[in-house]
């Protein structure tokens, strides 16, 4: 499973159900670990508000795919990136 940083906006955002999609930029980082992209594949992703273990999080069921990004949402326009599109979504205690 990926853990995932993400600033606090962006993570409350989606706690409310408000934000659909998680942004990452198309780097060799993430080339390296978003293998499979599409549809037919799901990921597990833990979304932390921060770096500490004890930061609240969110693990989210997730499918992957590129495009560009909604600028509502953090993206710049017309800037692809993998989208991380968000189908579930579970509170971490």
């Amino acid at each position: 499973m990926l853990t995932l940083p993400i600033k606090k906006k962006w993570f409350d955002m989606i706690l409310s159900g408000e934000k659909k999609e998680e942004y990452r930029e198309i780097k060799p980082y993430y080339d390296s670990r978003f293998k499979y992209i599409g549809p037919e594949y799901m990921y597990k992703i833990i979304f932390r508000n921060g770096y500490s273990k004890n930061s609240p999080a969110i693990k989210c069921s997730c499918i992957i795919y590129k495009k560009c990004g909604n600028p509502d949402w953090g993206a710049i326009p017309d800037k692809e990136y993998y989208v991380l599109k968000i189908l579930s979504m579970e509170v971490i205690k």
